[in-house]
């Protein structure tokens, strides 16, 4: 038996699904039919297990961080250099600090690279990449800590007024 095939070629399928799981994750709640809620929710709730087995397998260590210098408004704080042959050019300043880091054990990275797989990175108003992926693993992972199975829920709702089709709302618990 294995998977549903919801009337669409297998790339097509994938695109979607991948969209459903990407926006259930990110805002806890879609509407959609019910066998694409059922379909969707197979997906989320390995990827939401994986992600909860692996909420503490991290370690933290000391690195070394080169960041840009910033002024009071947040803009780079910029030098003019000459160069051998007498050009001018503008080098960004830069700071070099200390800070603890987090390092993922690899049966953590092995997750996050499976969560990868199917979570896209969607963009906010401001044309900002949200990553949904670390979401999953420091969000929603820790919410679900000790409890294992059964994070989302489906809700039947009216027929859709257009075709007929009987439609769903899937939620995170």
């Amino acid at each position: 038996m294995g998977y549903r095939k919801l009337g669409r070629p297998t790339d097509q399928r994938k695109a979607m699904l991948r969209g459903l799981v990407t926006a259930l994750l990110q805002h806890g709640s879609i509407v959609t039919t019910v066998t694409r809620a059922k379909e969707v929710q197979s997906i989320a709730e390995k990827l939401i297990a994986a992600a909860v087995k692996e909420a503490d397998n991290f370690t933290t260590k000391q690195a070394t961080v080169s960041r840009v210098k910033v002024d009071g408004k947040g803009k780079p704080i910029t030098t003019v250099v000459k160069s051998k042959n007498g050009r001018e050019y503008r080098v960004r300043e830069r700071e070099i600090t200390t800070e603890l880091v987090r390092v993922d054990n690899p049966s953590r990275l092995a997750a996050r690279r499976k969560a990868i797989a199917w979570i896209y990175q969607p963009k906010d108003e401001e044309g900002n990449k949200i990553n949904v992926v670390n979401k999953l693993f420091d969000e929603i992972a820790v919410q679900y800590k000790g409890k294992s199975g059964g994070y989302t829920r489906i809700y039947k709702l009216d027929a859709r007024r257009g075709d007929g089709s009987v439609m769903a709302k899937l939620e995170l618990i």
